[in-house]
């Protein structure tokens, strides 16, 4: 046992799209909190719970940091998001 705990929380979504983003929120909500790992965060369908969608990029970054921009993103991969660099 790796001593570390996972919290399930099931939330309703009435799409994948809005899925993904109520668990962003989520995560940049508690995204302060050092125990988050915002890579981690996935969504899956509530009858099919083992196909998860990741939310973000998690892409690892120069200097150790990660991308922080949705998983399906376009746009280069950035460890702030934009507007939000003081932090």
């Amino acid at each position: 046992m790796t001593g570390r705990y996972v919290i399930h929380l099931p939330v309703r979504a009435s799409d994948l799209a809005r899925a993904k983003m109520l668990g962003r929120t989520a995560g940049r909500s508690l995204g302060f909190l050092a125990a988050v790992e915002l890579g981690g965060i996935t969504v899956s369908a509530e009858d099919d719970q083992g196909v998860r969608h990741s939310v973000f990029c998690d892409r690892k970054l120069d200097g150790g940091r990660r991308c922080v921009l949705r998983a399906d993103h376009v746009t280069p991969c950035t460890a702030h998001l934009p507007g939000r660099r003081g932090r």
